[in-house]
């Protein structure tokens, strides 16, 4: 009898837990779901406003006014550019970083993690830090996505403790050999970390991608906005007139600003969410090896 109630237990608890993992997955897919149909929706259907689990009818016209604006593609050259370029270098830059750090015979390396953990719990502000962008000469300059997002702290532990579980061994033979501590690096110790840098390259990514605040800051031309500023000021600003004008000159309907802000939060979020399946395979690995045996 006690087994059978053990297993009645059990049972329960599954059936409970498979229900509200059901009921998270539906809160955190349902928004994007809502936003697919509605983007695809005709202008006639589309302006009713209703909730509609599939699209009455299905029409490309949205997706038709985003591509054909070249603001909003130039912000998307601006965004890809960025986070490639963002990316790569916050890995290099960190590895480099991370790989003198996990030295315990640095001079002063207490003394470094002590100061970085500050940067890490302590900022300087919005003010001061917009007074540093000026004097550097980063306001209005693509370089201001790239170069104040080169380090963070958090990642570079991620790469220190991962590091550290390389056997000193490699190290030792490729010195051996006649390698510098940059050969040792990039020969050695880079090739040997996949993991890790593929969950840091995807942390830096998506970073990158999502960002508009640095935009709204910093950015004060058109032409070096990023998608997801640009995305922000049509949301917070409503400004859809001239893309609705668009809309009616290509198809002779007007199409709601609501359609066309649907549309675009798809074409900015689905490029980022194909690069998931073909990374997310290390990310807990890369995290895991470098907590565990850190």
């Amino acid at each position: 009898m006690e087994k059978r109630r053990r297993f009645r237990r059990i049972g329960i608890f599954e059936i409970c837990n498979t229900l509200l993992m059901l009921a998270v997955c539906f809160i955190t897919l349902y928004p994007m779901w809502f936003v697919f149909v509605n983007s695809l929706n005709a202008p006639e259907h589309a302006m009713l406003g209703t909730v509609n689990w599939l699209p009455k009818e299905i029409s490309l016209a949205s997706y038709s006014v985003v591509f054909n604006d070249k603001s909003l593609m130039h912000g998307f050259y601006i965004t890809t550019l960025r986070t490639v370029i963002g990316t790569v270098v916050h890995v290099l830059f960190t590895a480099i970083v991370a790989y003198g750090m996990s030295k315990s015979n640095l001079i002063g390396r207490k003394l470094y993690l002590k100061i970085a953990l500050i940067t890490m719990l302590f900022s300087g502000g919005l003010i001061p830090s917009f007074i540093l962008m000026t004097k550097l000469g980063l306001y209005d300059n693509f370089w201001v996505f790239i170069i104040p997002a080169m380090y963070t702290f958090f990642n570079m532990i991620i790469f220190m403790s991962f590091f550290r579980t390389i056997p000193d061994s490699l190290e030792e033979s490729a010195k051996v050999d006649g390698a510098s501590d940059y050969g040792v690096l990039f020969r050695i110790v880079l090739p040997n970390s996949m993991a890790v840098i593929a969950t840091i390259a995807l942390f830096s990514a998506v970073y990158h991608w999502n960002d508009y605040y640095q935009g709204v800051i910093y950015i004060h031309s058109q032409d070096q906005l990023p998608l997801q500023t640009m995305l922000y000021k049509i949301i917070a600003e409503n400004s859809m007139s001239f893309m609705q004008q668009q809309a009616m000159a290509q198809f002779g309907a007007r199409l709601p600003g609501s359609s066309i802000k649907f549309a675009s939060m798809m074409v900015a979020t689905i490029p980022i969410l194909l690069v998931y399946p073909f990374i997310q395979r290390y990310l807990v690995k890369g995290v895991m090896i470098g907590a565990i045996k850190g």
